[in-house]
């Protein structure tokens, strides 16, 4: 596999990693990963079981350290010398295949509890929306198709409005980059489509990365795909592309 010689300029790219390793207890989750994410892009990212697709989210977050190599955010931040928070606050947003929500407040008030700024105690005790903040948070119920539950408490939405709200709040946070795990697992059919839609939809003001195992889904995306396997990128391309792989074919779509 080649290395990427050098990081992209800033305007290109949001997300750079190159010669990536992570080991545990002697097996390589992540073995020399080099791939990068373009600012405004939506990519998704496939691979069997064991491929390393949560350990690279992991890395990208904070929550693992790799034993070797770079991993860049918006070209000039290393994200290997920061926690979790700090990247958290940089512009990195994740959601995990199962919601997190307040099941017990409304669906407006999920928004609001995750608005971007200094909510210290003492700032909370007499917190007061701005217009400017009702607008935003309007602005994201019609994005994540949730307007007329805005009153609904949280906790009795379907499946598919919940990863929609959990969306909704992590936008909230205006993320450069938002990392989505598997957020089709468990939907209907027509919250499938919904969720295409939504993350097509963001995509360009935002940088996303889907990781997917309904390759209907995938398709319904229209973006690169990236294939891992065994901790690398086995193949980069359209899903077209991709799925027409020998390779590919054999450790991970079949015949």
């Amino acid at each position: 596999m080649t290395v990427l010689s050098a990081r992209p300029e800033r305007h290109d790219t949001i997300l750079y990693l190159n010669g990536v390793s992570v080991a545990f207890d002697g097996f390589k989750a992540l073995n020399d990963l080099s791939f990068y994410v373009e600012a405004g892009e939506l990519r998704a990212i496939i691979g069997p079981n064991g491929a390393g697709k949560t350990t690279m989210m992991d890395v990208i977050t904070g929550k693992t350290r790799p034993d070797s190599g770079d991993v860049y955010f918006d070209a000039m931040t290393d994200l290997t010398k920061l926690d979790e928070a700090a990247i958290a606050n940089l512009g990195v947003g994740r959601k995990f295949q199962k919601p997190t929500i307040f099941e017990q407040h409304t669906v407006f008030d999920n928004l609001e509890l995750a608005l971007a700024g200094d909510r210290t105690v003492w700032r909370a005790l007499f917190f007061r929306l701005s217009q400017e903040q009702k607008d935003r948070i309007e602005e994201v119920l019609e994005t994540i198709a949730l307007t007329a539950h805005k009153d609904q408490q949280a906790g009795s939405l379907s499946h598919g409005q919940k990863q929609w709200l959990e969306i909704g709040m992590l936008l909230m946070q205006d993320p450069e980059l938002l990392l989505v795990d598997e957020p089709v697992a468990g939907m209907t059919d027509a919250e499938t489509v919904q969720t295409a839609e939504l993350l097509t939809s963001i995509a360009g003001k935002h940088s996303v990365v889907v990781v997917e195992h309904d390759m209907d889904f995938v398709k319904s995306l229209n973006c690169r795909v990236t294939v891992l396997h065994e901790g690398s990128v086995l193949a980069e391309g359209s899903l077209d592309s991709v799925a027409a792989d020998e390779r590919v074919i054999e450790v991970y779509l079949g015949r």
